[in-house]
């Protein structure tokens, strides 16, 4: 007589983006029309984008990164000046003020919101200072009154690095509707995708004007035959193909963001009273009400285990379950080491890149899948805790 076998779990991975027959086919209508790079559909999302950040000018791009860059450059930022930023953040962030000719200024985070302490970004302008980048990890804005009022106060500009936030809102009034210029990103693993892309939301149609002119080589064209370049742009346009993808993506997105609400919801539900955070691990700040629910992160008490996050992460692994790691701190990798940074400079931010591990959240999970993630969670704890 054999034994019999409980047959393992599917695998769980970290992110998988949802896309419906309607879009795949769109994009296969767009593939048979022979144009495939960027027209008449990226013209339809832009139109659609503008509508939904209130009427504001928008141009796409081919990455949240491009988006960050020409930002600051329609700032006027160069050589000689410096940007503020927080250290908890994908590197992109940062590189992009190097690649203008900047330098980047970190200010640590709150220790709570994992957003950049605005106490400490006001404490660290200087004359040099042109302007911020605020990140909103996970799609958690910033105070956003207050991020505002000292912008004012220093004439200085803003780029929000809102790549995580599309859907967030600041007090009802939704992200990208607001403010200064708003980065959004659609990268795969975004609440809001077309495979890889972003957006930049602009003032007026004079800089939406630049964003075009640093999207594509500086060009202008007039007529049938004119053609001029008087600044000096790159190739950042967005395919076709990917406009219609986010196309594809916009009318769901109620719907995307309901849904991550619920199972951000269900973690939360699963995890407090747990052994994982009797143990100590930490939760994300609970905002329902501005977030997006990009991510859910937990951050590991690792003092009080008897594993490594690596080794955590493998158990999830062994338990059929994916996880991510966003994000060291930038100012310890080697190209900023290399600048003069070093640890210490900012603990909060030290202390979040080192024990943070971000769980699945993807509108395709269930409630189900949730308790199997929060089971294993707290089974490691267990297991492993000291």
């Amino acid at each position: 007589m054999t034994q019999s076998t409980v047959p393992p779990l599917p695998l769980l991975p970290f992110v998988k983006p949802e896309i419906d027959e309607e879009t795949i086919q769109g994009v296969a209508d767009v593939l048979r029309s022979g144009w495939i790079t960027t027209g008449p559909q990226n013209q339809k999302f832009e139109a659609a984008l503008s509508e939904f950040c209130g009427g504001r000018p928008v141009r796409t791009f081919n990455s949240g990164t491009a988006t960050l860059e020409i930002g600051l450059r329609i700032a006027g930022v160069g050589p000689g000046d410096e940007v503020i930023t927080s250290p908890a953040s994908w590197v992109a962030t940062s590189n992009v003020i190097y690649e203008v000719g900047a330098t980047p200024v970190f200010a640590d985070i709150n220790p709570i919101t994992r957003n950049i302490d605005l106490d400490k970004l006001e404490q660290a302008i200087t004359p040099r200072t042109k302007a911020l980048i605020p990140v909103y990890l996970s799609g958690l804005p910033v105070d956003m009154d207050r991020l505002y009022a000292i912008a004012r106060a220093h004439k200085l500009r803003v780029v929000e690095d809102a790549a995580q936030a599309f859907g967030s809102t600041w007090n009802g009034k939704r992200i990208g509707a607001i403010g200064d210029m708003v980065s959004f990103s659609f990268h795969a693993n975004k609440n809001l995708t077309s495979i890889e892309g972003g957006a930049l939301v602009l003032n007026n149609e004079d800089e939406a004007v630049l964003a075009q002119k640093y999207r594509l080589q500086g060009i202008t064209r007039t007529g049938f035959d004119g053609m001029d370049c008087d600044v000096l742009g790159g190739k950042y346009n967005l395919t076709d193909v990917a406009a219609r993808v986010g196309l594809g993506q916009l009318p769901h997105l109620e719907r995307f963001l309901a849904q991550r609400r619920k199972l951000a919801r269900a973690y939360f539900a699963g995890l407090e009273g747990g052994a994982a955070v009797k143990l100590g691990v930490g939760l994300p700040f609970a905002d329902f009400e501005n977030g997006n629910w990009h991510m859910f992160q937990i951050t590991l008490p690792l003092e009080k285990l008897s594993i490594d996050r690596a080794g955590f992460m493998g158990q999830l692994k062994e338990r059929g379950i994916g996880s991510g790691v966003h994000y060291p701190a930038i100012h310890l990798f080697s190209l900023y080491r290399a600048r003069g940074f070093t640890e210490g400079m900012f603990p909060h931010a030290e202390r979040f890149g080192a024990t943070n591990v971000t769980l699945p959240l993807f509108t395709l999970m269930n409630e189900g899948d949730v308790a199997r993630v929060c089971r294993a969670v707290n089974e490691i704890c267990e297991q492993y805790g000291k």
